[in-house]
């Protein structure tokens, strides 16, 4: 059974940073498709940034791209995000998301992220 577990979401001040971490078990991680997605207060859940199997290729979400940063460490099966220079439209709650080869994709629960001064 595969299980993502989410950290270091909180509150920063606007232009702030974070870095949110997101741990993987029971799938081999490595050639494994990851990602990241945040859904805000009413609004749909949309995806981030998302890494290809091996870390091969990202891609972002036009609203983060030049701020946020989406790398893996493949030996420690976790998945990071790197947010620089946070805005309040930022503030969501920040999910992890694996899809295996030839498998069903998974979620974590979430981590929320407050942008505000």
């Amino acid at each position: 059974q595969v299980q993502l577990v989410e950290s270091g979401g909180g509150l920063v001040q606007p232009g702030g940073s974070l870095r949110l971490s997101c741990v993987a078990s029971g799938v081999i991680f490595r050639n494994s498709i990851v990602g990241w997605y945040r859904q805000a207060p009413e609004k749909e859940r949309e995806l981030v940034a998302r890494s290809s199997n091996y870390g091969y290729t990202t891609n972002y979400a036009d609203s983060v791209k030049g701020r946020f940063t989406i790398s893996r460490d493949n030996a420690k099966n976790t998945v990071f995000l790197q947010m620089n220079n946070l805005k309040p439209e930022d503030t969501a709650v920040y999910y992890c998301w694996l899809a295996p080869p030839n498998g069903v994709s998974s979620w974590g629960k979430g981590t929320l992220v407050t942008v505000s001064s």
